[in-house]
């Protein structure tokens, strides 16, 4: 694979973290919103990898929280072609709102691992009603080869996972966008990086949305760490804090094979953990998620290797 060059702008000066954090580890076996079965297994493979040892390793505290209970997707009927299990999907998000709220609000940090990406519906408008109530706004920035700004309209296969964060924007599943009373996140506070997998009529919903969207052409022509100085860098002066929300399918599935979406020509290594490494020395994380790891598709547990390694990455771990 080839090697992209990582320039950093002279400008960028991060403020390191030093003050050790409260972690609530948030296992969301959700397995609802996605086409392909595995990614309820993704929790139990990123614990495997020994996730909250080694968080405590960088002189956190971590409390695991257990999992979200969620239903099996053989033992309940399909409610709805346009927006499959869209009534199960909501109330496992209702759930981990309510968590990812009270953790931010005490001042500690939710990693909610998964399952699939719909469950940043609830992790995202939890962190936003906590940041609220201190009169601040939520930045989210979402590591994804794929936009997840369908609709039930616009989406060709009805699965929910491509829809979260078009709920996150209030634009739908109405289900959904009712979690955070509305659009979680504005427009302008809101980063995709990483796309490379668009559906024709999401494409419109994306340019039109105001956002600020990177692909991976973006990428290769002005390298992630001037583009992430760039967008970091507003985004700390317009708001109280970040969510970083990580599809693990953002990544080259050359190095993740653990994926049920692949998509040829993801983020590298390095590039994914400077992305990690830039939030964390902003100071500003205050809650994440990892997502979309299917372990039934993995190699001796690789890419839940990887994926805990750039939860690391974003709490603060550095190379010096």
């Amino acid at each position: 694979m080839a090697m992209r060059r990582v320039v950093m702008e002279a400008n960028y000066n991060p403020r390191v973290p030093t003050h050790p954090r409260r972690i609530d580890l948030i296992g969301v076996p959700l397995d609802l919103g996605a086409g392909r079965r595995g990614v309820d297994m993704g929790p139990s493979a990123i614990r495997i990898a020994g996730l909250s040892a080694r968080i405590t390793g960088l002189g956190h505290t971590v409390v695991d929280r257990g999992d979200v209970p969620v239903p099996i997707p053989e033992t309940i009927p399909v409610t709805g072609e346009r927006q499959r299990y869209i009534a199960e999907i909501a109330a496992v998000c209702r759930t981990l709102a309510e968590l990812t709220f009270d953790a931010v609000s005490s001042e500690r940090t939710p990693v909610c691992i998964g399952g699939d990406h719909s469950l940043a519906a609830g992790s995202v408008a939890g962190a936003a009603r906590a940041l609220r109530a201190r009169g601040a706004e939520l930045a989210l920035i979402w590591v994804d080869a794929h936009a997840d700004m369908n609709t039930p309209e616009t989406s060709p296969s009805g699965n929910v996972h491509g829809m979260p964060l078009a709920a996150c924007l209030g634009q739908g599943p109405e289900e959904l966008v009712r979690i955070g009373g509305g659009a979680s996140v504005r427009p302008e506070n809101v980063v995709l990086i990483g796309i490379r997998d668009i559906d024709a009529r999401e494409g419109d919903l994306v340019r039109k949305s105001g956002i600020q969207a990177f692909t991976m052409s973006d990428i290769d022509r002005r390298g992630i760490g001037p583009i992430l100085a760039e967008v970091l860098a507003g985004l700390v002066r317009r708001t109280g804090g970040i969510h970083l929300s990580v599809d693990m399918d953002g990544l080259d599935p050359e190095l993740v094979p653990g994926v049920g979406t692949p998509v040829l020509g993801g983020l590298s290594y390095r590039e994914a953990h400077l992305l990690c490494e830039m939030v964390a020395e902003t100071g500003k994380l205050v809650s994440l998620d990892l997502v979309e790891l299917n372990p039934i598709l993995d190699v001796r547990n690789h890419s839940a290797e990887v994926g805990a390694g750039l939860i690391l990455s974003a709490l603060g771990q550095r190379i010096l």
